[in-house]
């Protein structure tokens, strides 16, 4: 192997190095202070608006995984320049070490909570990483000039070959053993720090044994004609597991519930703290709530409907009583994430709007929330439904901005009526007959009235609805088509209570929600 390939290889060892070094400082400085999760929620911060919803678009609820791919290729690849310039043009390799570990510290320590020894962890992870770089550097400089020096002995004789049993070849086995027990040492020891530092153990295990109390008001039964029972077609309420997640939290938060509070501060005359087991011993309710991702896309499957169990927002608003003027709670996450929602909309008793614990009969998912999170019908989730959730702060649209709405998107967001086609498929092929057309509609809050649907371009014909659970959550709808042989082109189109029509102007999700007909092509034989 050339030796210009190894010296990328002690630049790829040293930066995991650096990582696995943060990572067990971080188990007793903070979780908070990890940097490589650290470095991607500043990814995520810095990007432009379009390259978030691009970014969805590409790679869906994937989009966390496909970020920590990207970063992790980055970081090979500038961990093998490092390597290969303190190999050639020493100490320029030490140099790009150095100013990726920067990068991580600026991202460490600008962190929600973070303070400045939070950089500790990144400062220490980059000195063990200049020292294993270079000492693995003089080890290979060293097997080099012994190799060389062989070569250019054997070449006084006739033709021999190189000699592999002498000194280069007991340097370049030293060499090889440093970089391998570096590189094992690294692994055991940067997985086992970040186990530690995630704590999914603890948390898991808190939201293994929690028994949720029974709803002193109970959703009602489901009625029989939700469901339209067809195949392929979302299913009314949506398994958790399948439910989508689409948040900045790079890194699920792990927030124990015995020790979990939620502020509610600002612009009240009565500041409130509300810990967990309080929560839970609160006259806890139940409904069905639609939520929806405005970065969802006409036809997308940003969306998702659930049972959630929790306390009403109007009261535990009323227990603060907000002062004159305000118009907006910001509510903020764990790991920094914020939400501007208009104040109205959670005072408004009848919108049934909750500080949630549970999702579907059980604790909220980890990822979902865990232990409490905001649900808000008929407002789009970055408006309203923080996750992790543990402050509420009373102020103005003038005096905050939730985290998008300064990255150019709007600072309200009521969800927008549409409607979605699940089956058939796009560019299906299908036989002639009786084929169903069917989907999910909605305008949470306000409730669907009709669905259309239209083929090739003609009459718009209506769908056969299914019952509704509420105006708060989504329906299905069917339409028995008598297909003929052919390509063919359907459209859907849904009408809300308040008589609006879904608009067929084409519009992307940025920024304040998607419009337009969700259209699919089918082939008939």
């Amino acid at each position: 192997m050339r030796r210009g390939v190894w010296a990328a290889l002690t630049g790829i060892v040293a930066a995991a190095t650096v990582l696995a070094s943060a990572e067990v400082v971080a188990v007793f400085v903070g979780a908070e202070s990890s940097p490589l999760f650290a470095v991607g929620s500043l990814v995520i911060d810095l990007a432009p608006p379009g390259v978030k919803t691009l970014t969805i678009a590409l790679f869906g609820t994937g989009d966390k995984a496909a970020l920590l791919t990207i970063l992790g290729i980055i970081i090979v690849l500038g961990a093998a320049l490092a390597g290969y310039l303190e190999y050639r043009r020493k100490p320029f390799g030490t140099v790009v070490l150095v100013a990726f570990s920067a990068i991580a510290v600026f991202a460490v320590t600008t962190r929600e909570g973070a303070s400045g020894i939070s950089a500790v962890p990144t400062v220490v992870g980059m000195l063990v990483g200049v020292v294993v770089l270079n000492a693995l550097q003089q080890r290979l400089k060293r097997w080099g000039v012994r190799e060389d020096g062989s070569r250019k002995a054997t070449a006084t004789t006739a033709a021999s070959p190189v000699v592999r049993t002498g000194p280069a070849a007991l340097e370049r086995r030293q060499f090889v053993t440093w970089m391998v027990v570096a590189a094992a040492a690294s692994a055991i020891a940067g997985v086992g720090a970040r186990a530690m530092n995630a704590g999914a153990a603890v948390v898991t295990a808190a939201r293994n044994a929690l028994v949720l109390p029974t709803a002193t008001t109970s959703a009602a039964a489901l009625p029989a004609g939700t469901e339209l029972g067809i195949a392929n077609l979302s299913p009314v309420v949506t398994p958790a597991a399948d439910f989508y997640r689409i948040d900045t939290a790079l890194q699920v938060p792990q927030l124990n519930p015995d020790t979990w509070s939620l502020k509610i501060t600002g612009m009240v005359e009565n500041e409130v703290e509300i810990s967990f087991a309080e929560l839970l011993a609160l006259p806890l309710v139940e409904n069905y709530t639609t939520l929806t991702c405005v970065s969802n896309e006409v036809g997308g499957d940003l969306i998702g409907n659930a049972l959630w169990l929790g306390y009403p927002l109007h009261l535990l608003l009323e227990r603060a009583k907000p002062q004159a003027g305000a118009d907006m709670v910001l509510s903020r996450s764990s790991d920094g994430f914020t939400a501007g929602s208009p104040l109205e909309v959670l005072q408004d008793a009848s919108r049934q709007s909750l500080l949630a614990v549970g999702m579907n009969g059980k604790p909220l998912p980890v990822e979902h929330g865990f232990p409490a999170r905001l649900v808000v019908p008929g407002l789009y989730g970055y408006v309203s439904a923080t996750k992790w959730v543990v402050e509420m702060k009373v102020t103005t649209f003038a005096q905050d901005m939730g985290y998008w709405t300064p990255r150019g998107w709007s600072a309200l967001g009521p969800v927008k009526t549409s409607s979605r086609i699940d089956t058939p498929r796009q560019n299906a092929g299908l036989a002639a007959g009786t084929i169903p057309i069917a989907g999910v509609a909605w305008a949470q809050h306000t409730g669907i009235a009709t669905v259309e649907v239209q083929i090739d371009g003609g009459d718009w014909q209506q769908a056969t609805l299914a019952d509704p659970i509420s105006a708060d959550t989504w329906r299905q709808w069917v339409l028995q088509w008598e297909a003929t042989s052919g390509d063919h082109t359907v459209a859907v189109r849904a009408t809300d209570t308040s008589g609006y029509t879904q608009t067929s102007d084409e519009a992307p999700p940025a920024p304040d929600g998607s419009t337009g007909w969700h259209t699919i092509k089918l082939t008939v034989q």
